[in-house]
């Protein structure tokens, strides 16, 4: 007798909405930690408790959601509530994860952002923004070795047998030259987040596209030379190019149409993880639409990582410095949106685009470049630092974060308690 088919991803829902509205709500509240940390408490929920995914099931969507520009990780929330509820479950699941969070920032914005806000919160906000730079860092040599393994599958054992059937001679200098690309790319990225401003986004666009026409190439030399049959690809449109075009026409001048531009920018063309989405923000609320100082934005980015949800919840930061507590939401529904779509129109396609060549020549470009572009903002942003004091935090921070390797919130919040310490001791 003939297995049953297994159940499609768009089949009847088998958890209620309000259980999806429960649980959810409960991740967006106690999600601290950022993305391994949602990653792990989804999986808890999803997989080991009650059994509604099963590991590969829930694998594969971390697969599929990592090769998506914008938050990952609320991406990954979104596509675990769709499987289980549907396209409405999708809805009410990701807004639960999104808003806790999103009430949270706002609230400690309305403090941190105040014209004159008391001395503790000056202190602390000196002493959290003083560890971001170690964060950011943290953040750029975490994302190392993925992106490595995904630009080097020979060297580091991946891919499907192919490379170790080809002449060790071409093998090697395959590897070379993908790990010269991968240096240059990383290299590209981190002087572009210092250099580039508001183009950063062409910069990863155009790392991932140059990666994307070198594999066509490997691949065709491979062909001609009898080593391999591989499929070629179509060639790409450049959509992601001509759309980040489009919208910047289109934007109208003033606050708000330069809200949504740099919103659309943090939630449908940053690739490379939630990170990614300091140096994209830094240059536009700091030096081009003059928001916020860089002290502000380095709390902003603090309160990003000490508060529940995603870590893009900084963008809402970002949008109540331009326009208040509407440009605050503004700002996040503009960022998260895209999410939804992506999740919600690709999920059928989401297992044949996870093993879509092009796809992973994409971010094996656009990846490295993202590593750069956050450890080029990590710079910038320790060079933002005007206390002695909170050098000396930084450099606590850099210790506990890259070295002994421990918690992002903990380091923020000690580094807060010493500012404020600091503030009402007079010293800060």
């Amino acid at each position: 007798m003939a297995a049953d088919p297994e159940p499609q991803a768009d089949a009847t829902p088998r958890v209620g909405l309000l259980v999806i509205a429960r649980e959810w709500s409960r991740l967006g509240v106690t999600g601290f930690g950022g993305p391994p940390a949602h990653i792990a408490l989804l999986r808890r929920l999803c997989v080991d408790r009650n059994q509604w995914l099963s590991a590969t099931e829930f694998e594969d969507g971390i697969s599929a959601t990592s090769l998506l520009p914008g938050p990952a990780s609320t991406q990954l929330a979104i596509y675990c509530a769709w499987r289980l509820a549907g396209p409405v479950g999708a809805f009410i699941g990701g807004a639960c994860f999104i808003v806790p969070g999103l009430i949270i920032i706002l609230a400690l914005s309305v403090l941190f952002l105040a014209k004159s806000p008391p001395g503790w919160v000056t202190g602390a906000a000196a002493g959290a923004g003083a560890a971001v730079p170690a964060v950011a860092l943290g953040a750029a040599i975490g994302l190392v070795p993925a992106s490595w393994r995904r630009a080097n599958p020979a060297r580091s054992g991946a891919g499907d047998g192919e490379g170790q059937r080809r002449p060790a001679r071409l093998r090697s200098l395959q590897v070379t030259g993908s790990a010269v690309r991968w240096l240059a790319y990383v290299v590209a990225g981190a002087v572009a987040a210092n250099l580039a401003g508001q183009y950063l986004v062409a910069i990863l666009l155009g790392c991932g596209l140059c990666e994307w026409l070198a594999t066509r190439r490997d691949r065709a030399v491979r062909d001609d030379a009898g080593l391999a049959s591989a499929r070629r690809d179509r060639p790409g449109r450049g959509r992601s190019g001509v759309l980040a075009a489009l919208v910047a026409k289109t934007v109208t001048a003033g606050a708000l149409g330069s809200l949504i531009w740099v919103a659309i920018k943090v939630g449908a063309l940053s690739f490379g993880g939630g990170f990614v989405i300091i140096p994209l923000m830094q240059h536009d609320a700091v030096h081009t639409y003059h928001w916020m100082t860089t002290a502000q934005f380095l709390s902003a980015v603090a309160l990003g990582q000490v508060t529940p949800g995603p870590v893009v919840q900084t963008v809402a930061v970002v949008g109540y410095a331009a326009a208040g507590l509407a440009g605050g939401f503004l700002a996040a529904a503009v960022a998260f949106a895209p999410s939804f779509v992506f999740v919600l129109t690709g999920g059928p396609h989401f297992d044949r685009f996870r093993r879509s060549p092009a796809a992973q020549a994409f971010l094996a470009g656009s990846g490295p470049a993202a590593i750069g572009a956050i450890a080029g903002a990590a710079v910038t942003l320790g060079f933002g630092l005007t206390q002695f004091w909170q050098v000396a935090v930084l450099a606590g921070a850099i210790g506990w974060l890259v070295l002994l390797r421990r918690g992002v919130v903990s380091a923020i919040l000690a580094s807060a308690a010493i500012g404020v310490i600091l503030a009402l001791s007079g010293i800060s």
